[in-house]
C-alpha cells in the first residue's frame, strides 16, 4: 500500500484554524491537504493557492458536514474518482456557534450547532475510519474548545457539542488503538480568528495567564505533531492550548 496517494482531510479548511492547519501540514508533511468547505469557496481556494505557493498540493472538496448523505455522497465521489488514494490524517474542525442564554435559546439555535458540531464527528469519521483500520494505520484529531471542558456563559449548545466530542473522542480512540489509529482532541481557549473578532479583547486577556489570545498557526502545530508519526503512543487525550486559563 505505500505506492498509495495519502491525503489528510480537514473540514471547515477555508479559514481560521482550519486553513492554519491545511497551511502547516503542507509544510510539515508530504500528504495532500483536502480541504472541506460549505458555502465560502473563495476562501477553500485562498487556502489551496497558499498550499501550492509552499509547493504543496492539494484540492477543495464541497460538502455539508451536517449532513450525513451529502458527506457520504461527495466523499463516494472523491473515492471514485481517486483510485489507490487513502485518506490516513481526518482533522474534524468545522464547527458554528449560536450564542445565547439557554432560557432563550430557540430550538434551531440549538439543533444546528448540534448537528454542525458534534453530528458531522459521525457523518465523517464514520466514512473514513474503515480505510484507517484495513490500513492500519490512521490519525483523527478533534478540535474541541475550552467551553467543552469548563462551560461557558451563553455556549450551553457549543459547550455541549464539544463536550460530547471530548467523550467521543475517549471512547472511539480505546475502540481502534491496537489498529495503529489514534483518535485525540486539541482544546483551544481563545484563538484570534473570524469566531472571536467580536468579543472584547482587552477586557478577556485579563482571564488568560498568558495575558493574549492565542494565533491559529500555534493551535496548528500542536495537530501537526498529533498527525504525524511522532504522536503514536498519545491516543484518547484532550490537549488544551489556552495560554492557561484552564490549567
Amino acid at each position: 500500500m505505500s505506492d498509495q496517494k495519502k491525503y489528510v482531510l480537514v473540514t471547515g479548511g477555508s479559514r481560521g484554524i482550519g486553513r492554519a492547519i491545511c497551511i502547516q501540514l503542507a509544510k510539515d508533511t508530504d500528504y495532500s491537504i483536502l480541504i472541506n468547505y460549505h458555502t465560502n469557496e473563495d476562501a477553500a481556494n485562498e487556502t489551496l493557492n497558499s498550499i501550492k505557493e509552499l509547493g504543496g498540493s492539494g484540492e477543495i472538496i464541497k460538502f455539508d458536514v451536517s449532513d450525513f448523505n451529502d458527506v457520504k455522497q461527495q466523499l463516494d465521489d472523491w473515492n471514485n474518482t481517486h483510485e489507490n488514494t487513502i485518506i490516513e490524517v481526518l482533522v474534524n474542525n468545522a464547527g458554528i456557534t449560536k450564542d445565547g442564554l439557554f432560557l432563550w435559546m430557540q430550538p434551531n439555535d440549538w439543533n444546528s450547532v448540534i448537528q454542525t458540531n458534534l453530528n458531522s464527528f459521525y457523518n465523517v469519521t464514520n466514512h473514513v475510519l474503515k480505510d484507517m483500520l484495513l490500513n492500519k494505520y490512521g490519525r483523527i484529531i478533534n478540535i474541541v474548545s475550552v467551553s467543552g471542558l469548563k462551560g461557558t456563559v451563553g455556549q450551553t449548545n457549543y459547550a455541549a457539542s464539544k463536550g460530547a466530542i471530548i467523550a467521543a473522542t475517549k471512547s472511539l480512540a480505546q475502540e481502534i488503538a491496537k489498529k495503529n489509529v489514534t483518535v485525540n482532541a486539541v482544546a483551544p481557549g481563545f484563538i484570534k480568528t473570524d469566531m472571536t473578532i467580536d468579543l472584547d479583547e482587552k477586557e478577556l486577556k485579563r482571564l488568560i495567564p498568558a495575558n493574549r489570545f492565542g494565533h491559529p498557526e500555534e493551535v496548528a502545530q500542536l495537530v501537526s505533531f498529533l498527525a504525524s508519526k511522532n504522536s503514536s503512543y498519545i491516543t484518547g487525550e484532550i490537549i488544551n492550548i489556552n495560554g492557561g486559563i484552564y490549567s
